[in-house]
């Protein structure tokens, strides 16, 4: 325990035979349960952790499930129907089998996936296991060793001691990132985090990428884990996701760590435009889920104007461009509608962008 509160590392781990126990190994003593998801490896990843558990000792600390169901009053209708919702969404989840004997009193717990899902699905059922059981916070710790258990402390401290809903590392502010970070991985960073800033409404988050994280029980309680995005998008996802429930962030800095034995399995140039397109959904379903349904707010008017503005601004822009290539002469009225409409856009946009600033403000803690 930290603090007198659970702490818990979740580990996906696909084909990580030769830094899986190293990852296992090294992390802190003060972490009271370690879930370690294998996505359905096809090499010896669960073996391995199997042999790891085996020579464990059981937990001091018992860690018991939530009860499947509660005792009605006349005042706690909802607690009951989010406890059984909580059981039945199991259903919604990647299938998996939990391989200890006796999981609530083990230190490590291997959970397999029965079919391959990507490591955000490998995540999202890490922090099942956790909602379930109440932890306090739970980190996400990469089964390739690029994140230094060292550093797990400032990555749950400010959850514990706090109150902060979600804590991510951020390497980009370390002064090594320039030399350590690959240049074309800074780069892909840095447009995912452009982007991911629009999105989330977290605006002033810049390693977006980065898996090294922490989050409050509460936090896990505001999501949909079986909605999070699967494969390589799930640190975008569940930004916007969070920013949706109200949830407060903050980044800590981290090291970069990079050739250390780790093989990584993403490929920028196939998941950057599925990034992208998954931010560009995910930008207007926070815009109408929180700035309309559940609270309205200018900004939503805003930023759709600015949209019917600038394909209003096409046609004209196209007509005059024409114009301009065919050696014809541009009339004064077309000019100024164009100018009206481009103008018009770009002031819709800015004034959009700045009340989304300042309304989030409050949600990111330095």
């Amino acid at each position: 325990m930290y603090h007198n509160k659970t702490v818990a590392v979740v580990i996906p781990a696909y084909n990580e035979e030769k830094q899986i126990r190293m990852v296992i190994e090294t992390i802190p003593d003060f972490v009271d349960r370690i879930i370690v998801i294998n996505d359905n490896s096809t090499d010896r990843t669960a073996e391995i952790v199997q042999t790891i558990i085996t020579g464990q000792k059981r937990s001091e600390v018992t860690i018991t499930p939530i009860p499947a169901s509660m005792a009605r009053t006349l005042y706690n209708e909802a607690e009951v129907i989010l406890t059984e919702q909580q059981h039945k969404e199991k259903m919604h989840f990647t299938p998996s089998r939990i391989e200890n004997t006796d999981p609530e009193n083990a230190r490590i717990i291997l959970i397999n996936h029965l079919q391959n899902a990507g490591v955000g699905a490998a995540i999202a059922t890490g922090y099942k296991w956790c909602k379930d059981h109440s932890i306090d916070c739970t980190a996400v710790m990469a089964g390739d060793g690029q994140m230094d258990p060292n550093e797990l402390e400032s990555i749950i401290k400010p959850v514990i001691d706090e109150n902060i809903d979600y804590v991510k590392g951020n390497r980009l502010i370390h002064r090594s990132a320039w030399l350590v970070i690959p240049r074309v991985r800074f780069f892909g960073n840095s447009i995912l985090s452009i982007l991911t800033k629009i999105a989330s409404g977290y605006w002033h988050v810049s390693d977006t990428q980065t898996g090294y994280t922490a989050i409050s029980l509460k936090g896990l309680q505001a999501l949909r884990l079986y909605d999070i995005y699967p494969k390589y998008g799930m640190p975008n996802d569940i930004l916007v996701k969070l920013n949706i429930a109200f949830c407060t962030l903050k980044e800590v800095e981290i090291k970069p760590i990079y050739r250390i034995g780790e093989k990584s399995k993403m490929k920028l140039l196939r998941v950057i435009p599925k990034i992208s397109f998954l931010l560009f959904k995910s930008f207007f379903k926070r815009l109408w889920i929180k700035y309309l349904f559940r609270d309205f707010h200018p900004l939503f008017l805003l930023y759709h104007l600015s949209i019917v503005l600038f394909f209003c601004m096409i046609p004209v822009g196209y007509i005059i461009l024409d114009k301009v290539i065919s050696g014809r002469s541009i009339t004064f009225q077309s000019l100024i509608v164009f100018i009206f409409l481009f103008i018009s856009t770009f002031q819709s946009v800015l004034f959009a962008m700045w009340m989304d600033m300042q309304d989030n403000e409050r949600l990111y803690k330095n």
